[in-house]
């Protein structure tokens, strides 16, 4: 696993942004946002991870809806309602990839704005997690127009619902231990 400090220098298609985060240039939305959580790296992903937690920690998620059967599995779906920009946005992603402990991804292909979220998950010297929030896509129509503008949205939207698991996670609340 990579991270932006060092992934994509080699690629011409990388740009690092003054906060310490990167994108894609060949990607209309590609925003990467990476926090370090005082916590075990299997808490982090186990609390991260479950969709039933993800209004608790995402400020825009408003609604949650399994479309099969628990447990979460490569090829789960889950159905989202979200706020972004003023906008209601209903949404189901797949489950793509999940290695526990280590990496979640899930995609979506409906609507105006097809997207690819990853969580990935490492340990730190310390002992704590860090963890890596990838959304990746490409817009369509109008959308597509306001791509720039979506992903400084984004960004700055990541950075709050990173720092929010972070407090969540670190206050002991999820049910593990302190």
């Amino acid at each position: 696993m990579t991270f932006p400090s060092t992934r994509g220098w080699n690629c011409p298609s990388w740009k690092r942004l003054r906060d310490g985060s990167s994108y894609d240039v060949t990607v209309p939305v590609d925003v990467e946002t990476i926090i370090e959580i005082d916590r075990s790296r299997a808490e982090v992903a186990a609390f991260a991870s479950d969709p039933d937690n993800a209004t608790s920690w995402y400020e825009n998620i408003e609604l949650v809806e399994w479309k099969t059967p628990r447990p979460l599995e490569v090829g789960s779906r889950i159905a989202f309602v979200a706020r972004f920009l003023g906008r209601r946005l209903a949404y189901t992603y797949e489950v793509v990839a999940l290695n526990q402990d280590e990496s979640f991804v899930m995609r979506t292909a409906e609507g105006p704005f097809p997207m690819e979220t990853t969580y990935t998950w490492s340990d730190t010297l310390s002992g704590g997690t860090r963890m890596t929030l990838r959304n990746r896509g490409e817009p369509a129509g109008f959308s597509r127009i306001a791509a720039p503008m979506m992903a400084s949205a984004m960004r700055r939207a990541n950075r709050k619902d990173l720092t929010r698991l972070k407090q969540i996670v670190e206050s002991g609340v999820t049910g593990f231990p302190s």
